[in-house]
């Protein structure tokens, strides 16, 4: 038997409405009130909503679109109605069957019926249309994510495909979910490695200005400064571009205000005196950047974004290292002496990254040259650090800062473009 929800107010001319529906063998599981619709429709999942409405307004169109989004159920409508505007009203908020001045007992049962059929038509197209606009959205997503692969392994379109194919296949998942992985973790993965070059740049920065204040390689150290200023700049602008405004907005704007407290200092021609305060607003800036970095990661849901984050992270520390050892006041140390207080803990956190990525099955062979390449120039670092405040010691300490820096800005490209990372 057909179930029925009837909304009727109780007027002298609606007052039969419930008998007539009944006496045509058609259960009336309620009567209710067109504010009372879609919280009876969702006790008592009728098979219809049959509705009288002489003079319908948008309180009745409101309730049904409420109705579609909280339980969709076909809708009759009896009105007085006969307004073109109202009609087409109600046919774009779904309402199936719509039938002006009045019935006949006799109609009702077969207005029900096609009431009924219409709206399983309609429910039908549309799941259709939707599996259609889902199927097209997906392959555009596919070709998407067959470009970053291609590009990233240097394969071509077929091997791609086959890689999506097999992931999506590992995964038990969609292929079109799987290339929505492969793009975010692609959009992620990039802006991730910006973020985190603006952590090693707030530590470049007081580097390269100790080196010009105390008259290392001064020329060089000043455009290397007035580089690195650009870069930073430039980061800021694609981030703001290419990340959500109300999602990361916020963390942006700190570490604009903060970097351009940072830039205020570096106008003037660079002197010892001003290095604490400097260093002081470079601090600020590299923990900003540093939960800028850590929010991009997170928002990723890769956990194979992390070793971008590692890799990249490597770049601060050794600036970072460099840093403290030329603000540092102290003695030479031997080569078996441990590193004192104020470099140990950085020390400890670059070596701890190189023993991380050492170990993680992603790897390359550009991957293991690059890491083997940059443990050598860590070593150099290292032997620069303890030999003190010479000249010869902070221009070597200079240079293999430099080189650290340029190794691991491609491992973390060659991460970040890894096949393995973006399928993770």
């Amino acid at each position: 038997m057909i179930n029925l929800l009837a909304i009727a107010p109780a007027l002298p001319d609606a007052p039969t409405l419930v008998t007539d529906l009944e006496s045509n063998g058609l259960q009336v599981c309620t009567r209710a009130t067109c504010a009372q619709m879609v919280r009876e429709a969702v006790r008592h999942a009728p098979d219809l909503i049959v509705v009288w409405e002489p003079h319908p307004d948008e309180a009745l169109f409101e309730a049904v679109r409420l109705l579609e989004a909280a339980v969709p159920t076909p809708v009759l409508v009896f009105t007085s109605d006969v307004r073109a505007e109202t009609m087409e009203a109600a046919l774009a908020v779904g309402i199936d069957g719509w039938i002006v001045n009045g019935y006949a007992p006799s109609r009702l049962r077969p207005l029900v019926q096609v009431s009924i059929a219409r709206y399983r038509q309609t429910r039908q197209l549309r799941e259709e249309l939707a599996d259609l606009k889902r199927r097209f959205e997906e392959r555009k997503l596919v070709d998407r994510a067959k470009g970053l692969l291609m590009s990233a392994r240097q394969v071509n379109e077929d091997e791609a495909f086959r890689l999506l194919r097999s992931a999506s296949m590992n995964a038990k998942q969609r292929i079109g979910q799987v290339s929505q992985q492969v793009i975010d973790s692609a959009h992620y993965g990039d802006a991730i490695n910006r973020a985190g070059r603006l952590r090693m740049l707030s530590q470049r920065i007081v580097k390269l200005y100790a080196l010009a204040a105390t008259g290392v390689e001064s020329a060089g150290s000043r455009a290397l400064l007035a580089d690195s200023g650009a870069q930073i700049d430039q980061s800021l602008q694609l981030l703001d571009r290419a990340l959500s405004r109300p999602t990361f907005g916020d963390l942006i704007d700190a570490v604009q205000a903060t970097w351009a407290q940072v830039h205020a200092s570096l106008v003037n021609v660079p002197v010892a005196s001003r290095l604490a305060a400097l260093d002081h607003d470079a601090e600020r800036l590299l923990e900003l950047s540093d939960r800028l970095t850590q929010a991009l990661e997170n928002a990723g849901l890769a956990p194979t974004l992390h070793v971008i984050n590692v890799s990249g992270r490597q770049r601060m520390l050794a600036q970072r290292l460099a840093k403290l050892a030329l603000l540092r006041e102290g003695p030479t140390l031997s080569a078996g002496e441990p590193l004192p207080a104020e470099l140990a803990p950085t020390a400890e956190a670059f070596e701890r990254g190189l023993a991380y990525l050492r170990e993680i099955p992603l790897s390359t062979p550009a991957i293991r040259e690059g890491t083997a390449a940059a443990e050598l120039h860590w070593q150099e670092m290292l032997a620069a650090v303890r030999a003190g405040a010479t000249p010869v010691a902070r221009v070597t300490l200079a240079a293999a800062s430099e080189a650290l820096l340029e190794r691991f800005d491609r491992l973390t490209r060659e991460y970040e473009q890894s096949m393995q990372l973006l399928m993770g």
